[in-house]
């Protein structure tokens, strides 16, 4: 084990022990619910024409993913699954979790379980987001993936009670085409984009915080300072933290043009920009500077009041 593995190590060890009351007791540990289906029958406009759901990675010969990644694919049923940190450690903040994969797959471990399992140590409840994927014909790639994550907001809110999260802490964090989506759900809250079915959708479909980690497809492909039409920063738009890397071959320009907006809009947000990573590293060690925003963001969320703990009932 590298020497940045090995502090990796210690660090997360350090994390799943230590909570702002002391040491947990023996035996205390998250808890990952069992898969929620998000609509009641099939997904909006599905037509039952997707392939079975499947790992799409390329096994190796021990039969795991050959780099340790489940590329999950052909998703038409989305879900949200729960992490729940220890009650002695919850602060009552949620995250929904959405990973990458160009709307073609879904990084499942790298930028989702991996990443639940990390807001975990920091007293958060992790909310993985199955969306659908790939991107449906005849729809902007994004259009199934929206209508998933508009559902998965307002189905925490109305679940909040339920899972000790405070409802006004709910937060989205996404990653790539993930990232893309986090934005897109940030920014398109007002109107639903598909038609509303139950007492959940009731709730509000605004995340009150945004976390973008090397994020996709923010900018036109024609101009990379201009927003894509869909991303639309307003004053009401979340605050948001940003973290990517120079020589990512997705651009740059994606956290500096969307950053730029917010700061015209006046919306508060927090930068990081790091010369080397490139894309696709979620939360795993590497040498590079940008394998610390675990930390930037658990340093931000609490200077935004985001962890402060639930009062007891």
């Amino acid at each position: 084990m590298n020497t940045c593995s090995l502090l990796f190590a210690i660090m997360l060890l350090t994390a799943l022990t230590v909570t702002a009351e002391g040491v947990n007791e023996p035996g205390q540990k998250p808890t990952v619910g069992a898969p929620i289906p998000l609509w009641d029958g099939a997904a909006p406009g599905e037509k039952g024409d997707i392939p079975p759901e499947k790992d799409t990675t390329k096994p190796n010969k021990e039969g795991k993913p050959e780099d340790g990644i489940i590329r999950l694919g052909n998703v038409s049923r989305p879900t949200i699954t729960v992490f729940s940190p220890p009650a002695a450690r919850n602060t009552g903040a949620a995250v929904i979790v959405c990973p990458g994969g160009g709307y073609s797959i879904l990084a499942y471990d790298l930028e989702g379980s991996e990443v639940c399992e990390w807001l975990n140590s920091i007293g958060v409840t992790g909310i993985l987001l199955k969306y659908r994927v790939p991107a449906r014909a005849g729809l902007q790639r994004y259009t199934a993936p929206l209508q998933d994550a508009q559902r998965a907001i307002s189905m925490v809110r109305s679940s909040a009670a339920e899972w000790k999260i405070d409802p006004k802490r709910l937060g989205i964090l996404g990653f790539s085409a993930g990232g893309h989506l986090s934005a897109a759900a940030s920014t398109n809250y007002e109107t639903r984009t598909y038609p509303i079915g139950d007492a959940a959708d009731s709730q509000s479909c605004r995340p009150d915080f945004t976390v973008l980690i090397y994020p996709a497809y923010l900018t036109t492909e024609a101009d990379l300072t201009k927003l894509a039409p869909e991303i639309k920063v307003t004053q009401q738009t979340p605050p948001a933290f940003l973290a990517q890397t120079e020589d990512d071959p997705v651009r740059v320009e994606n956290v500096l043009t969307y950053s730029l907006a917010l700061k015209k809009a006046k919306v508060p947000f927090e930068l990081h920009i790091y010369p080397t990573g490139g894309h696709g590293y979620g939360l795993r060690p590497s040498p590079n500077q940008i394998s610390h925003w675990p930390h930037l963001v658990e340093a931000w969320m609490r200077s935004m009041g985001i962890l402060g703990r639930v009062k007891p009932a």
